[in-house]
């Protein structure tokens, strides 16, 4: 694709919507608490526009493979603390069997416990709704801090992410892999604009560090991982946005990746130093190119989801 047309696509481009995944719960929480019953009802419990409350998630563990046949798994959700689903609050009465987290690391993590049957189950916060290009915000959610919870036994999610350079060394590029237990993570239809159209779909959203946007962490992207792979790449190249302006590309010193898990597993992030300019004289560059559009070439397996 020629310049011109990456920055029209990028101008279409908005941070697509959420499918399922490790659930939403709430956002701008504070005071958060994890606990889960015997009977693997898990009782969460917060503070959001000044009042305490209680919500019971259930029914859910793990993720389906991508399917066209089914939906992916989801929690049932009662924000009444049981009243409205067993006729009693029951976050009052159940007592808390939960132990000791002994599962791996996670970001973002407020609150986290291992059950007795070895599961693990996770309440993650983190600003994954931000607008594109480090712009103001422009819709609700934007910038709000999401309450996620999650229910898991194994292994999660793996995010694999590899840099290079692209159009002759112009600009830096970034590609990779979304899979979960070997197997690749992708939905199976979008909009024209990248929001997924079913409970497969998974969105990554792309933060740079101390870029042309400023200091610090700003929100360069999002983009889901592509059917039937799993693979994703993205080119940090010049975009124009609705006012007309044209940004310069948002090259940062590092990178961070981060994305919801399938079904209800965890969230899970990469982050990464950045590449420095190419330089077509340099060995190490080159070869460091060559590698990585041959890797990228194997990652695909034939398929057109992404090409050096």
């Amino acid at each position: 694709m020629g310049l011109a047309g990456v920055v029209a696509a990028l101008l279409a481009a908005v941070v697509p919507a959420p499918a399922q995944a490790s659930q939403l719960v709430a956002r701008n929480t504070l005071s958060e608490r994890l606990s889960v019953s015997r009977d693997g009802r898990a009782i969460v419990t917060y503070r959001a526009d000044g009042r305490l409350r209680h919500v019971l998630a259930w029914g859910a563990v793990n993720a389906r493979m991508p399917s066209t046949s089914r939906e992916q798994v989801a929690f049932q959700i009662d924000y009444s603390g049981g009243w409205k689903r067993f006729g009693q609050p029951l976050w009052k009465t159940a007592s808390n069997v939960c132990g000791r987290y002994t599962g791996t690391a996670l970001p973002g993590v407020v609150a986290s416990c291992t059950a007795p049957d070895g599961s693990h189950w996770a309440l993650q916060r983190w600003q994954r709704s931000q607008a594109n290009f480090a712009l103001p915000p422009w819709k609700v959610g934007h910038g709000a801090w999401e309450l996620r919870l999650s229910h898991w036994s194994g292994p999660v999610a793996q995010l694999d992410v590899w840099l290079d350079w692209s159009y002759g060394g112009r600009w830096q590029h970034l590609f990779g892999r979304l899979s979960y237990r070997g197997r690749p993570v992708h939905g199976f239809a979008t909009t024209p604009t990248g929001d997924p159209l079913d409970s497969y779909g998974r969105v990554l959203y792309l933060d740079t560090l101390d870029s042309a946007y400023g200091r610090g962490w700003h929100r360069e992207n999002g983009f889901v991982a592509r059917r039937p792979d799993g693979m994703f790449c993205y080119g940090f190249v010049p975009h124009r946005i609705p006012s007309g302006e044209t940004l310069p590309p948002g090259t940062g010193r590092r990178y961070r990746l981060a994305t919801s898990g399938p079904g209800v597993t965890p969230d899970v992030s990469w982050e990464g130093d950045g590449l420095g300019d190419y330089d077509p004289e340099s060995e190490l560059d080159r070869a460091h190119e060559t590698r990585m559009n041959e890797l990228q070439l194997q990652l695909a397996g034939g398929s057109d989801s992404c090409h050096p």
